[in-house]
């Protein structure tokens, strides 16, 4: 399987400074779109890659949420998922190490997972660095270098 970015261009990516809008704020204001509420930011990166803060979180469990951060692959119209930061609702299969998990947990991006026909961030690991949606946020501002 052709690999899109190999991990040390996921970690040069994650590690771009990335400047916040100006309409950004705790608590945020996300719109309901069905059973959940969602909420999506365009960034340009210090390096002028086009990145994604994408924001959704359920209507119905307020700890089934997704924070993700995404960058546009230049020369076509995908998406590729950086890192993603989920709660607890579910259990999470990492299907090259053969492990599961229930509990809030982080979705790196890794050329390992891409290399055999995987989602990017498709490995993830349990985390207790935040307890609930803003929490997510907030780490995930700190992990991917946003300003």
């Amino acid at each position: 399987m052709a690999v899109t970015y190999s991990d040390a261009e996921i970690a040069a990516l994650l590690a771009e400074r990335k400047p916040l809008p100006t309409d950004w704020q705790i608590p945020l204001q996300l719109k309901q779109n069905g059973r959940q509420s969602e909420r999506q930011f365009d960034l340009t990166g210090e390096r002028s890659s086009e990145f994604l803060l994408i924001l959704r979180q359920s209507l119905i469990n307020a700890l089934d949420f997704s924070v993700i951060l995404a960058v546009r692959v230049p020369g076509s119209n995908r998406v590729f998922r950086l890192r993603r930061h989920n709660g607890p609702t579910h259990r999470h299969g990492n299907q090259l190490e053969g492990d599961s998990f229930v509990g809030f947990h982080i979705h790196t991006a890794t050329e390992r997972y891409q290399a055999q026909g995987l989602r990017e961030d498709g490995f993830a690991q349990p985390t207790d660095r935040y307890t609930d949606f803003e929490g997510a946020l907030t780490c995930m501002i700190e992990d991917a270098h946003f300003r």
